[in-house]
């Protein structure tokens, strides 16, 4: 359990039935919160016309990568702009800074991912007027940040060739939470063990929609692929 946050139930409180009762309440009172909180992020990107992806995956998946991949592609067309969250240190967004990405590095502490309540306060320092797309990168984790709403309008996951390709169904609440599985650091595959049929052939099984990619933000593999697939949904969101 993450004590901080509350976003499981610790396994010694089940001993005890009336300390598991509100320990469960306690807990469904957080996720109701959350989900005022994600419906008022929501009604900001409508108003605002921003289209929001909130990526997760492992520390190490390639997230920022991926954005400034993106970024290099598109943002002479699209204003892209980031949310960064990590236990410490800014070094995520002062990264994207550098190649102009506006970006907000939510720091949590000891918490396991992000919740709607921190990326609504973040909101509140991005000039949304200027933002077309709005990359919300999760704190590294494969568990968590699949519990919390956060209001974005899509939800993927990035699995790196370098983390194995059993993942899918041994974390399957993640995945049957996003609408994309992104296998990332491709040009790695000649190096690694990794049966990339694997990771597609459960994740389809646990979500039956589930867009699947392949790409290296190194390389370019598969990235205007992706690319194409975030304006796609976004012309669906705002047509």
């Amino acid at each position: 359990m993450c004590e901080e946050c509350g976003c499981g139930i610790p396994e010694e409180s089940k001993v005890d039935a009336s300390r598991h009762t509100e320990e469960v309440n306690i807990y469904k009172s957080l996720l109701s919160e959350n989900e005022k909180e994600a419906d008022e992020n929501r009604e900001h990107f409508f108003k605002h016309n921003v289209f929001a992806i909130n990526l997760m995956g492992s520390p190490g998946a390639g997230k920022t990568a991926l954005i400034e991949a993106i970024s290099e592609k598109i943002k002479d067309n699209y204003k892209i702009a980031a949310i960064e969250g990590d236990l410490a240190t800014e070094r995520d967004a002062l990264r994207l800074k550098k190649i102009g990405i506006e970006s907000i590095q939510i720091m949590t502490g000891s918490t396991c991912h992000l919740d709607a309540k921190s990326v609504h306060k973040a909101l509140h320092h991005l000039n949304l007027e200027n933002i077309d797309i709005l990359f919300v990168e999760n704190v590294g984790n494969l568990v968590c940040p699949a519990l919390y709403d956060l209001g974005c309008h899509i939800n993927g996951v990035l699995l790196s060739v370098t983390e194995g390709s059993d993942k899918v169904a041994k974390y399957p609440v993640i995945f049957r939470k996003s609408n994309f599985l992104t296998i990332t650091k491709t040009d790695l595959l000649p190096y690694v063990d990794f049966n990339i049929d694997q990771p597609k052939k459960e994740s389809k099984l646990l979500k039956g929609d589930i867009r699947f990619f392949k790409l290296s933000s190194k390389n370019d593999e598969g990235v205007d692929e992706f690319i194409s697939y975030i304006l796609e949904k976004r012309e669906e969101v705002f047509k």
